[in-house]
Formats: C-alpha cells, structure tokens, sequence
C-alpha cells in the first residue's frame, strides 16, 4: 500500500485530544488578543505619563546637566514609571494566565525578580539605544530614520553577541549535555554540521516555561545551540536529535544575520512612518514637544510600538520562512520525519495547530503544526522507499 502523506499527518495530529484542542485554541486566541490589550495599555501608560507631566517635570530639574545625560536619565525614568503602569497588566498576561493555562510553574516571587532584573538591563540598554537615537534626530534633522537602520542594526548585533555571554546567564543555568547517549547523538550531529562541542547545551527553560523548546542565540563566537531541560524530559532520543537538527539548521543557514539585516530595513520603514504620525499623536496625547524633544519620548515610542505590531505579518513572514528552512534542514541531515512530526506535536500545547491560512499569515510566527507536519510527511514519501514508508 502506498504511504499517503496526509493520513500521517492526520495520524500524528490524531495524538491530539479535542479537549487539548480546545485548550491549545483558547490559549492561541487568548495570545491574539493579547496584541491589541498591550496597545490599549501603552495607550493609557502613555496618556498618564503625558497628562501627569512627569518627565516635564524631571527634564526641568536636569537643566543644568548636559544633554547626553538628560536624555539618558529621561528615557531611564520613563522604562521605569512605565513599567510601574503597566506592571498589573504584566503580571496578567506573562505570569497569572500562563498559570492558569499550565504553562508555568514559575513562583511569583521569581518571576518578579527576574522581571527586575530584566528592568534594570533594559533601563541601561534601553536608555543607551535612545540616546543614540535622539542624537541622530538632533544631527540629521528630517533624515534622522534614514540613519535608523544602521543603528538598529548595531544595537541588535551587539545584543547578540552580549546576550549568550552576560544577559540570558541571569536568568537561568546553562550546562553541557549529560554524558550519555542523548549526548552523544546530539554532540555528532553538531560535528557533522561544524558546531563546536562547547556551543551545545541544556538549560533550566522549566524555570520559567513548561514550553517545549530549545534555541538559537548569539553571534560568532558567543553563538550557541541551547535545548531546554523540558524538551530533553519529555523527548525520545530520536526526537531530540530531530530537534536539535532543526536548531542546527538555524545556527547553519546563518538565520540570525538574516534576521538583523531584515528588521534593520523594517526599521527605516517604520521609523519613516514614525516621523509622519507622531505629530498627530502628539496632539492626541496632550504633548507639545517635538518629535526631537526627549519630553516627547512616551509619544514616540507608542507610535513605533504601534507600527511595529502593524508590520507583524512581515516579521512572522520572516520568522515562518526561517523555521520551514531549519525543518527542512533536520530531514534533509538528520532524516527522522516522523520524530520530527512527534516532536512538533507537543508543541500545539500553546500554538493551536489547525488555524487557517489567513490567521497564520498575520499572527502566526510559526507555521502551523499540521503544516509543518504534512511537509515533514512529503519528505518522508518523496525520500523512503516503500518498505521504510509504510
């Protein structure tokens, strides 16, 4: 009997509960929705922080500072009062849901350490980042996003090569594989694909996610492949090796530089954009300065927020091409399809698998499940004999 590769895929989904179904699309729906609920809610932070005159009132004091250094303390005050607004929300959405739905175990008092931890990171770099972006305003006038890109393509480049080194260490323990056999087979395929031994680890992902995962991250020499400790629980020797062929796919294919050159571009776009709106939102919020002006910082970075989301389904664009790519690349090098099928599978938990066409286009950064099961499915019948297939 021929191997008919929708059946398996119907087969592999079939693992799937309804009522896990159910769960996984009230979790993705609810994740859709999140979108809008964090514009509403920079809305508001930005209407408060605008109204109160908070940043007014601070920049006056900074008068006699120089202007580098107000414009950092500004946009340092500005992470913070903002991060206060919105911490309820945050809590919400990052930490109180992902309980109820079981996809943390995260204690709160951990989660708002970390998220402290993450502030005050974000304070420094964040701040370092505006200060840079207001010089540019200050020196290129109206082609201030034309400059944008290259900025944006350095910030990324050097949070890349910082982050596996210094920042991602804070938040949780990267170790080496355990010797044994998931080790070792792991530990081939990266010689196979020239990933250095030492670029190859587990970490302690349950810490804050009961997600299946593992990643890719950094650059160059602080590049590396990381698997969670929940994928390495829950999956079967073939199926780590058919994940981490994947992740190996990314490291590869060279996805991260990709992914710098790419935003860096949608950048000048969006700040392009940001140039020609900010005006009008700076009257809708109540603001008089200008687009220049460092007391005008909660406007403008609404406006960029704003038009990023827009241009989501450009970034998942990007996301989605990039993981059909490193799948592709695990069957191609590793040859596990229905590993790799079961392996996805467990990811429905919270990335419902059977949406359309429409909503996996504009929300999706992943393609679905099913689809990416049904290609690993067409691989299987176009590379396997008929013997191996059935």
């Amino acid at each position: 009997m021929a191997f008919d590769p929708q059946a398996a895929t119907e087969a592999h989904l079939s693992a799937l509960s309804a009522a896990e179904l159910a769960l996984s699309r009230s979790y993705t729906l609810g994740n859709h929705a999140l979108i809008i609920a964090g514009l509403i809610v920079a809305a508001v932070s930005t209407w408060i922080i605008v109204r109160t005159g908070v940043l007014d009132r601070a920049y006056a004091r900074l008068e006699k500072r120089g202007w580098a250094l107000r414009v950092f303390l500004i946009a340092a005050l500005f992470a913070l009062v903002s991060t206060l607004i919105e911490l309820p929300y945050s809590i919400y959405a990052d930490w109180w849901r992902e309980s109820q739905y079981g996809r943390t175990d995260q204690p709160l008092g951990d989660y708002l350490g970390q998220s402290a931890q993450g502030l005050i990171i974000s304070i420094i770099l964040g701040s370092l980042f505006l200060l840079g972006l207001y010089a540019l305003l200050r020196r290129t006038g109206q082609w201030w996003w034309a400059w944008s890109s290259g900025l944006v393509a350095a910030a990324i480049s050097f949070i890349l090569l910082l982050s596996p080194i210094l920042i991602e260490p804070l938040f949780n323990d990267y170790e080496p594989i355990p010797q044994g056999e998931v080790r070792d087979a792991v530990l081939a395929l990266a010689a196979d694909a020239g990933v250095p031994e030492d670029r190859v680890f587990i970490f302690d992902g349950s810490r804050q996610s009961n997600n299946f995962t593992a990643n890719v991250s950094g650059v160059g020499s602080s590049a590396r492949i990381a698997i969670s400790d929940v994928a390495l629980g829950e999956a079967s020797l073939d199926e780590v090796k058919a994940v981490t062929g994947h992740e190996i796919g990314h490291y590869v294919l060279g996805h991260v530089w990709r992914t710098v050159i790419v935003l860096s571009a949608l950048a000048m776009a969006v700040f392009w954009l940001t140039a020609r709106l900010y005006p009008w939102f700076a009257r809708r919020f109540g603001s008089s300065a200008a687009i220049d002006d460092v007391r005008g910082l909660p406007v403008l970075l609404f406006v960029v927020g704003l038009v990023f989301t827009l241009a989501q389904p450009v970034t998942n664009t990007l996301t989605r091409v990039g993981e059909r790519e490193a799948d592709a690349y695990s069957l191609d090098n590793v040859g596990l399809p229905d590993a790799l099928s079961a392996a996805l599978v467990k990811t429905a938990e919270y990335r419902y698998p059977l949406a359309g066409p429409v909503e996996e286009a504009l929300l999706y950064t992943h393609p679905t499940v099913q689809n990416r099961v049904r290609a690993a499915m067409d691989w299987k019948a176009a590379n396997m004999d008929e013997a191996e297939a059935e």
